[in-house]
């Protein structure tokens, strides 16, 4: 069995790279083939094309990086041509590789789509197209398979990556000894985005925030994890203010704080499952906060508080309202009053049983030899 697989980003190379380590485990002599980043590439894939060469950061970034792009696509199509694999997934990077999946269908070859596009929340117009780019959706929110099979789409629930993940890691106190602090320490984990934008809009303003929960809260320490690609000079506003730095790739990484303040996203979501009483903030340019208020299909912001009924069990405080004096107001009640942290820690449980234990990684391996049994 010879598998491709395209990864696009930082968190796909991730995913890719747990895939080839199922897929080496369950069919030991399958060949992968890759677009990969260095995590993919560590696992000893075959690579067709570097995945750092299809990242591009802003529009105008984007518009100039078109043409490379397309050669890249161009590229792909010319060895899948030639290669022949038996099966292709495509990991997230949906503006890319519902595009690559069109085109690789009409060469009939199966394709994965592994991370559903979260057309649910935006983005609805694009269902034609996600229709005519996979044979097969992998999807990492258990409410996605209803959802798409209202357009005709085959999806099914493989597990969560941030469920299987969060399992994992470091306990409270290993944490504890990690960062050097007592027990009795109150930790505050600080988590300001790992894109370029986000961390221009909130570290400043969470690094305020610290200062002033500082004076409130003795001893309060602050934590920060840094992303692959973050530098100092965009993290300098919390550092400035003495928040330390952890590397959030070193193994056992787990962030284990009394609470935490998080921009909208992923972070959000493993902070739930480590149980961590969190304030979600976001802050973006009027013009994308009013496309999103139009657009997006759902209440909440958060994909924690999406998946626990659409309902604000994180306080989210966008845009207008994301100020130091509302961050420091929702915080300081989390660090404390336990009731209020425990309210969210008894939803945080319901949580982790609706995502499960299963692994995704090892799901997708066996969806890639179903597909190949059948091409």
């Amino acid at each position: 069995m010879h598998i491709f697989i395209s990864a696009g980003e930082v968190s796909g190379d991730l995913h890719g790279a747990a895939l080839i380590r199922a897929l080496r485990s369950l069919y030991p002599e399958c060949r992968i083939s890759a677009v990969a980043g260095p995590q993919m590439r560590a696992q000893g894939c075959s690579v067709v094309e570097h995945m750092e060469s299809l990242n591009v950061m802003g529009l105008g970034d984007v518009i100039k990086a078109l043409p490379r792009i397309r050669r890249i696509g161009e590229n792909i199509q010319t060895w899948l041509v030639q290669a022949q694999p038996d099966v292709v997934v495509l990991i997230d990077f949906p503006g890319f590789h519902m595009r690559l999946g069109q085109k690789i269908r009409k060469l009939n070859m199966p394709v994965i789509q592994y991370i559903a596009p979260k057309l649910w929340a935006w983005g609805s117009w694009r269902i034609k197209r996600l229709q005519q780019s996979q044979d097969r959706l992998a999807c990492i929110l258990p409410f996605e398979p209803d959802w798409f099979a209202r357009f005709s789409i085959t999806g099914c629930y493989v597990g969560n990556p941030s469920a299987l993940a969060c399992r994992e890691g470091w306990s409270t106190e290993a944490f504890r000894q990690h960062i050097g602090v007592s027990d009795d320490t109150k930790v505050l984990a600080l988590l300001p985005g790992s894109r370029a934008g986000e961390l221009a809009r909130h570290a400043t303003l969470l690094a305020d925030s610290f200062t002033i929960l500082q004076q409130n809260i003795p001893g309060l320490i602050g934590i920060t994890p840094r992303a692959p690609g973050v530098s100092d000079a965009q993290l300098a506003p919390l550092i400035e203010a003495g928040v330390q730095c952890i590397d959030r790739m070193q193994d056992g990484y787990a962030l284990r704080a009394d609470a935490a303040i998080a921009v909208s996203g992923t972070a959000t979501l493993e902070l739930a499952l480590w149980d961590v009483p969190t304030v979600l903030v976001y802050r973006n340019t009027p013009m994308m906060i009013w496309l999103a208020r139009k657009l997006v299909g759902t209440r909440c912001a958060g994909l924690a508080n999406i998946l626990l009924d659409d309902q604000e069990v994180m306080p989210e405080l966008i845009q207008e309202f994301a100020t130091v004096e509302n961050i420091v107001e929702k915080t300081r009640s989390l660090l404390r009053d336990s009731q209020i942290a425990d309210q969210q820690r008894q939803l945080f449980s319901a949580l982790r049983q609706r995502l499960g234990t299963t692994n995704p990684s090892e799901q997708v391996a066996h969806l890639c030899m179903e597909l190949a049994k059948k091409s």
